[in-house]
């Protein structure tokens, strides 16, 4: 950048600390979870993601991408797991990268894990399991596997026992976390998920306590929460939720009855945030859930590409600050710009995301490559220099 091009920061609540628990965050800025399949056939993390998540470090909070609690959680090829000791130890390595700062120096990002479990969204031939999931209702989708795109496989209808032990797997899995480094985890009840399976008419056929009512449909969600956060203490668990959409083939059916009734019964357990992604649909029930929610409060809101285009999501975001949510997480703009919360800062161009290196794909191109704005070349092993270090991370 020239002194020309040069533009003066702007005041805005987006760059001002906040707390979450016991973490001080330099900035309310979340880089939001991203699946990139970049880690080994095994769920490994290795050096790539280390140098990845390094350079977005001077993000207030990173929500390090989904992550398989189990091996039959797996839902896509080459996304990472933290059920077994290797995956555990490439997590260290990118939570010391992280904690290291971009720059080496230290200052880096607080950092929570997403657990995510596939549920029906998973492949034998991806898995090496057939899908648990709360009924026999196949996703109605293609799915990437190693050997390309396949139908998705007919699930099998989760026993009481196949509850109970996916439970498990969740708390086994943040303990994992709590001991590869991260600060917490994150509780995957979004996108089409499997708890979100469990929340929606269209995949919940069951008739036994976790199928029919919304008290009953609610329950998986609930309990997951619940023993994550008896397993590392709340203050360590936040969960992610999407009301009304129906990305992987999710149909909810009731929308307005179900959330008001999970955040209910989240609130008793009282988990250190919740994290909503909002549709243009939903955008208005803020207010809603905001009054509902006493807690910390995450808000994300798909962008169009104009919304995009024009800043990146900052406005969109300083509207979800002064309307009161606590942190607001962005996804695109972290994908292309190692240093996004600076360009934000001073209003400077962003970078464009190259689509075809997003997902399914591996290497550092279109992943590590991405320019920072005091070279304007690409940086070598990691981007510009991150945030205050939180004391607890």
């Amino acid at each position: 950048m020239t002194h020309s091009q040069q533009v003066l920061p702007t005041v805005s609540r987006l760059f001002e600390p906040a707390a979450l628990g016991g973490l001080e965050l330099p900035n309310r800025l979340v880089m939001a979870p991203l699946t990139r399949n970049r880690a080994g056939a095994d769920g490994v993390p290795g050096q790539l993601m280390a140098v990845h998540y390094a350079q977005r470090a001077s993000a207030g909070l990173i929500i390090a991408e989904g992550t398989a609690p189990s091996a039959v959680g797996q839902a896509y090829p080459n996304i990472p797991g933290i059920h077994t000791a290797d995956q555990i130890a490439g997590w260290r390595r990118v939570t010391d990268a992280v904690r290291a700062g971009a720059d080496g120096t230290g200052g880096g990002a607080a950092m929570f894990l997403q657990l995510e479990h596939g549920g029906r969204v998973g492949h034998p031939d991806t898995s090496g399991h057939v899908p648990l999931a709360p009924s026999v209702v196949r996703l109605p989708e293609q799915l990437h596997t190693p050997g390309g795109l396949r139908d998705a496989a007919a699930p099998r209808a989760m026993t009481a026992e196949d509850i109970r032990a996916t439970v498990a797997d969740f708390r086994a899995a943040a303990r994992n976390a709590v001991e590869a480094g991260f600060a917490g985890v994150e509780v995957h009840a979004a996108n089409g998920f499997l708890p979100h399976q469990f929340l929606a008419k269209g995949t919940n056929l069951r008739t036994d306590a976790w199928g029919g009512p919304v008290e009953n449909r609610i329950r998986f969600a609930v309990e997951v929460v619940r023993a994550v956060a008896g397993a590392v203490g709340r203050d360590r668990v936040g969960i992610r939720i999407s009301p009304g959409a129906t990305v992987n083939g999710i149909e909810e059916g009731d929308t307005e009855e179900i959330y008001p009734a999970l955040l209910a019964a989240l609130a008793e357990i009282d988990p250190v945030y919740l994290h909503v992604l909002y549709t243009d649909q939903e955008r208005p029930r803020f207010q809603e859930h905001r009054k509902a929610w006493p807690g910390t409060l995450i808000a994300n809101q798909l962008l169009s590409r104009e919304q995009f285009t024009a800043d990146g999501g900052k406005s969109v975001a300083e509207r979800f600050l002064a309307e009161g949510a606590d942190l607001v997480s962005l996804g695109r703009g972290f994908l292309a710009n190692p240093d996004f919360v600076e360009r934000l800062r001073v209003n400077a161009p962003l970078n464009e995301i190259r689509s075809e290196f997003l997902m399914h794909v591996q290497g550092a191109q279109g992943y590590n490559d991405y320019p920072v704005l005091t070279t304007g070349a690409a940086p070598a092993s990691a981007g510009p220099r991150g945030g205050r270090r939180p004391a607890a991370a």
